[in-house]
């Protein structure tokens, strides 16, 4: 990247809560017949212009899209006629009903919502583009609880009923022979506690155990006395599972894959500069952290993190796949059908361009 200042992004920035935007009856269908794929891999991202309203959230899991707006390399990579409007999340379902009422067009955000988003929509709101964050989750317990059985009758915290880390959570618990219900009962009380109140609930005593992701994961570890008694690469093959990618409306794709280009342009230098530059990325995502929550992580737990994380633009679709069945075998999804889930042309192009090894589907293509 170049010394120079960077250009200033034009955006807007609002800070989105989870009923903040009104629920839609009906959703938009695809414009026209054209294969949005193909549209998306032939257009001219160079010569894009418009306005991408991008949704992420103001969490270490979402690094390359807070390096991408704080470090300016959205404005370095992307042409001087795109303008980013930022609309900044608490939860995966707020960004999922924002997509559904054409509030976004494209949004960073974790693997459950956008499988419940897919759903919802019979596979007609959105497609995912790309990957973005890999790993960083997993068990952290008391010091006590050194054995699986010792769990039993305790208290394990989850960030909230359905999501990634609770699926996760439920499903191992009931690999280990557990019963767990969604009201906190069975064999371990599965606790949904927001992140922000998970360290006080394990400080006094209230769980004795959390499903963290990252960077709770690291805070509970380094600053509040918990042991890692999983982490949740152990569980995935390769170690690689999704926890962020990047999903966009469909609407949005067929009408703009000169703008859709271009963003994953900007995508893959976000992910360049982190990869090139890792301690100034975690002091730019911090930066930009404390001023979306006016609150800075501890230096010791942003490192830990980032070391905790992958980044990448392989969407690893296998553990999409998945994370799917575990929803379903622990009963907090109906079954429903991936395939068709990614439109991963329009990176592959981008990729293809820059001479690096394309990304695949799998059995969802």
């Amino acid at each position: 990247m170049s010394s120079a200042s960077p250009r200033p992004l034009k955006r807007r920035s609002v800070i989105a809560a989870a009923a903040a935007l009104p629920a839609v009856g009906a959703l938009a269908a695809c414009g026209d017949d054209e294969n949005p794929d193909e549209a998306a891999a032939d257009a001219d991202a160079a010569t894009a212009s418009g306005t991408i309203r991008l949704g992420y959230f103001g969490n270490v899991t979402h690094a390359p899209a807070l390096v991408g707006l704080e470090a300016g390399v959205f404005a370095d990579t992307l042409p001087e006629a795109v303008t980013i409007e930022e609309t900044v999340f608490n939860a995966g379902p707020s960004a999922i009903e924002a997509l559904f009422a054409d509030a976004i067009d494209i949004s960073y955000i974790g693997p459950n919502p956008a499988i419940n988003g897919w759903a919802q929509s019979g596979g007609e709101a959105l497609h995912i583009i790309a990957g973005s964050t890999s790993g960083g989750a997993g068990l952290v317990v008391k010091p006590e609880i050194t054995e699986v059985e010792d769990l039993r009758g305790k208290a394990l915290a989850t960030p909230q009923l359905g999501n990634t880390q609770d699926v996760a959570a439920r499903y191992w618990l009931k690999e280990q022979g557990f019963a767990t219900d969604e009201n906190g009962g069975g064999d371990v009380s599965v606790t949904p506690i927001d992140n922000s109140e998970v360290a006080a609930a394990f400080d006094d005593g209230t769980v004795q155990a959390a499903w963290a992701v990252e960077p709770r994961y690291s805070d509970l570890l380094l600053k509040h006395g918990a042991v890692e008694f999983l982490n949740e690469r152990e569980l995935w093959e390769g170690g690689e599972f999704v926890t962020t990618h990047i999903i966009v409306s469909k609407t949005f794709l067929d009408e703009q894959p000169a703008l859709v280009k271009a963003f994953l342009e900007g995508h893959l230098a976000a992910l360049d500069y982190i990869a090139a530059n890792p301690d100034e990325a975690q002091v730019k995502s911090n930066d930009r952290i404390e001023a979306l929550t006016d609150k800075r992580l501890d230096d010791a737990v942003i490192a830990a993190a980032f070391a905790n994380l992958s980044f990448t633009a392989d969407p690893i679709a296998a553990s999409l796949q998945g994370s799917k069945e575990h929803a379903v075998e622990i009963g907090l999804l109906e079954e429903v059908d991936l395939t068709g889930i990614y439109a991963l042309d329009a990176l592959n192009q981008v990729l293809a361009d820059r001479g690096d090894t394309e990304v695949s589907a799998g059995d969802l293509a």
